[in-house]
């Protein structure tokens, strides 16, 4: 196993529904695909990616007294992902239902219990590890007011950062300017890359630009860029990887996947292209299942596929 990581921020379950999934009021009936009760979340997805990766991994997030809290706890647990900083609170389990069609998705999120995640747990969950990735800023509000604070305190433990903030419901954008300067990492999709620097005042015309101008303040930018694959800016240099050509079941949680990818690699010896094959591999892969876990890749599984790619004429 590489170096322990602490993932942080949000657990709960999805409801994946797929098939004709744009809702029509007025009391219509409609026929789905499928649809699966599956493990949700943007931190509980990459915690069980990096675990999959044979990461020694933990999870630090709130769940409530309930089914879905059990739920989402019982099925962290079985794929390897410490839950032992998992705390349950007298609040409901966050749910979200996943509208997933073909090349996009709807997400409609109840907070619940995971918004309350605070700094003083995240630190207390950090004694140990090596690396410590933040997901869902926008959705954990309390943790995301101290999260300068708390990336300065891990950056002088000598723990290294990654963010990735997912979208902001608001679409505000706020504070994420303050984290940049003591994060080492921020791993945002193409479009909330574009936000952010939009919100920072930067040209966001493309992703490229808009990744150059996140860099600009500090931390390696790495941009999940859908069937693309993805894209990383650091030091000044851009890199590229491609994703894979595959029969796509479900997108959903496949930038979660990304990340766990990405994370496995650049720990073992911080090579950011190699890692960028490993984020673009993983995050292809995850797209083969329903829900976000359902088609996760093994470490031998991402290995081969790098290895294959880059011995290809």
């Amino acid at each position: 196993m590489t170096a322990r990581v602490l993932v942080a921020g949000d657990a709960n379950l999805d409801l994946v529904l797929r098939g004709d999934v744009v809702p029509r009021f007025g009391q219509a009936e409609q026929l789905l695909d499928g649809a699966d009760l599956v493990l949700g979340s943007s931190a509980g997805i990459c915690a069980v990616g990096l675990a999959r990766l044979d990461v020694d991994t933990a999870l630090v997030a709130r769940v409530g007294a309930d089914v879905f809290g059990d739920r989402t706890r019982e099925l962290l647990a079985e794929a390897g992902v410490d839950t032992g900083a998992v705390r349950v609170v007298d609040e409901p389990t966050g749910v979200s239902v996943i509208l997933s069609a073909l090349d996009d998705r709807a997400i409609l999120t109840l907070t619940g219990a995971l918004a309350g995640v605070t700094a003083d747990e995240v630190l207390a969950a950090a004694d140990g590890a090596a690396h410590v990735h933040f997901a869902s800023y926008f959705l954990t509000p309390a943790l995301a007011r101290e999260l300068p604070s708390v990336l300065a305190a891990l950056r002088e433990q000598g723990i290294t950062t990654s963010l990735d903030t997912n979208w902001d419901p608001a679409e505000r954008w706020e504070g994420v300017e303050a984290c940049l300067p003591v994060l080492d990492l921020l791993l945002p999709n193409a479009a909330e890359a574009i936000a952010l620097a939009a919100a920072l005042g930067a040209d966001a015309a493309d992703v490229e630009t808009a990744a150059r101008a996140l860099a600009a303040h500090g931390p390696a930018v790495i941009v999940k860029d859908g069937a693309a694959g993805g894209l990383a800016v650091t030091n000044g240099r851009v890199m590229r990887a491609a994703g894979l050509s595959l029969d796509v079941v479900d997108t959903t949680g496949a930038g979660d996947s990304f990340d766990a990818g990405f994370l496995a690699s650049w720990l073992e010896d911080g090579d950011v292209a190699r890692a960028l094959r490993w984020a673009a591999v993983a995050g292809s892969l995850s797209t083969r299942g329903a829900g976000g876990t359902g088609g996760q890749a093994s470490r031998a599984e991402v290995g081969q596929y790098v290895e294959d790619a880059v011995s290809a004429p």
